[in-house]
């Protein structure tokens, strides 16, 4: 395969749609799993068509404008992806969990032409930026508009080349604003191509999608490789556990997607007994290490679990454990994907041995070219030729890599170095412990001290004793937590991973655990 320079016009390797729609014009390529609505590659690729020739002529979008969407998922903005890329022009969807001046933080920062707005954020119009550089739109009006066209519309040759920009993921902004990560053609085809080599995909799979699409998760993860193999996608709004479980079972998926919270939590509703869930093939974990019990717990549905880890700027299918391995090296998240280099570094970036702890390197063509509009964070992650993931990690003499934690996690308790991952894996295999997370805290004997924040199991009452027992029956004293604080739930992104910043405002303390309110993913997350 011939790889392109950035002046170099490249249709054949980025033009998927134009493909499926000559092998596979009546295969189904995406479906609304709430309103049955179902569209094929072939009426996939006439529509992407004919939105791009409404974008243009009716607002003007060209070649490198950015369009931004502020709505929940929708199979639209399927359609606007791909309509966009026909353009030139970049997707920037947005979490439509933020603020507005959140938004125009986003807006502003990556200089939209074009705002596509559900009507039920209409209440954050009067905070949005007063400029006539933004076009408002409203997004349901858009998609009549886009209706009426019909076939009657000009078909464009696809304007853009291997390494052109396609859409802007911003970052959850952990330690700041939040950062555009910048994701290439080329970085979608090799991600795809990694993962149909290690996942096995094929066009008879079926996958269903309910992580949001401001999230890459919700493109990346399965989305875009399956589209490219010319598989099936099946979307929802959101995270219900018996909504999907029933979905799974009557559109016969194959491959399914989660994280631990959403495993577990599909696993503890009645639902999970009645289905059988026989055409999965497996279920592709990520964001944390899955414990044991909730690994075993589907084994014995017959599904094996693979356990993955990947980052928005990397990918994001970086690692992935065979399902053969996810109970014998449980935390483990594997071998490095197809066309991807690592290496573990200490503080100097040099090379740790086997063994040691350091800093997770990647190196290969899915790696971003920077963060949209911030020249200083592209070149303090992108150092030596290596993308620097701010992830710790360790390898075995096998050649397992482990995450120990974020280094940015990691605290000093007299002397040595705590990784919170650590304790919390110990914490999370107690029986009674459902959830926990450990950060690190000031303390005037130590430097600093670990704080648990532990969620009982329901029905399950936890003691402080026991818990410090069985930490230190587990762990060394120095990595023992000095405080454990037993809560209600703990707060959570859009794709079920804890918020440690929100840990550090200390929760309030509980005497009795409860359910939570409802089986949707807690409000903000591959």
């Amino acid at each position: 395969m011939r790889f392109l320079g950035r002046d170099e016009r490249s249709p054949i390797e980025i033009d998927w749609l134009k493909r499926w729609h000559t092998y596979a014009p009546q295969r189904v390529a995406i479906k609304d799993g709430i309103s049955g609505r179902e569209y094929t590659y072939q009426e996939l690729w006439v529509q992407a068509q004919a939105i791009a020739s409404s974008l243009r002529n009716r607002y003007g979008v060209g070649a490198g404008d950015r369009v931004a969407v502020l709505a929940t998922n929708r199979l639209e903005t399927v359609f606007l992806f791909f309509a966009l890329q026909r353009l030139g022009a970049i997707l920037v969807p947005i979490n439509f969990r933020l603020t507005g001046a959140e938004v125009t933080h986003i807006l502003e920062d990556c200089g939209a032409r074009l705002l596509f707005l559900d009507q039920e954020f209409n209440h954050l119009l009067p905070e949005l930026p007063a400029s006539d550089d933004l076009l408002v739109v409203e997004y349901s009006t858009a998609m009549q508009s886009w209706k009426l066209v019909g076939s009657g519309f000009e078909p464009l040759e696809m304007n853009g080349h291997f390494e052109s920009p396609v859409m802007i993921l911003y970052t959850s902004g952990t330690t700041g604003k939040p950062k555009g990560a910048i994701i290439t053609h080329k970085m979608i085809f090799w991600n795809s191509v990694s993962t149909w080599l290690r996942l096995n995909l094929t066009a008879h799979d079926v996958s269903l999608m309910f992580l949001p699409f401001f999230h890459t998760g919700g493109w990346n993860v399965l989305t875009t490789p399956l589209l490219h193999v010319g598989g099936k996608l099946i979307f929802l709004p959101k995270f219900e556990p018996e909504q999907v479980l029933e979905v799974c079972e009557r559109e016969h998926v194959t491959i399914l997607f989660g994280v631990p919270t959403t495993m577990e939590m599909m696993a503890r509703t009645t639902k999970f007994s009645e289905v059988k869930l026989q055409t999965v093939r497996y279920a592709i974990v990520g964001g944390e290490p899955m414990p044991l019990e909730a690994i075993r717990t589907w084994h014995h549905k017959g599904i094996p679990i693979r356990q993955g880890y990947g980052l928005t700027e990397f990918g994001p299918n970086v690692f992935s454990l065979n399902e053969e391995h996810s109970e014998s090296k449980m935390g483990s998240i594997g071998f490095a994907n197809f066309y991807v280099e690592t290496q573990v570094v200490d503080d100097l970036d040099q090379p740790v041995a086997v063994g040691d702890i350091g800093e997770l390197c990647l190196r290969g063509p899915t790696c971003t070219p920077g963060y949209w509009n911030h020249p200083e964070a592209t070149a303090e992650t992108m150092r030596g030729g290596w993308l620097h993931t701010g992830d710790l990690v360790r390898q075995d003499q096998e050649g397992f890599f482990y995450v120990v934690g974020r280094k940015k996690d990691m605290y000093i308790s007299g002397g040595e170095n705590v990784y919170p991952a650590e304790i919390e894996r110990v914490l999370r295999s107690h029986e009674k412990v459902l959830e926990a997370a450990v950060i690190g805290i000031p303390d005037a004997q130590w430097g600093e001290a670990g704080k648990a924040f532990v969620v009982a199991h329901p029905g399950s009452e936890l003691d402080e004793t026991e818990l410090r027992m069985f930490c230190q029956k587990h762990l060394a004293k120095f990595k023992v937590p000095k405080y454990f604080v037993k809560v209600a739930e703990l707060p959570k992104g859009d794709t079920g991973k804890i918020l440690k910043r929100a840990l550090s405002k200390d929760l309030p303390e509980v005497t009795s655990v409860r359910r939570p309110r409802d089986h949707s993913l807690p409000e903000q997350s591959v």
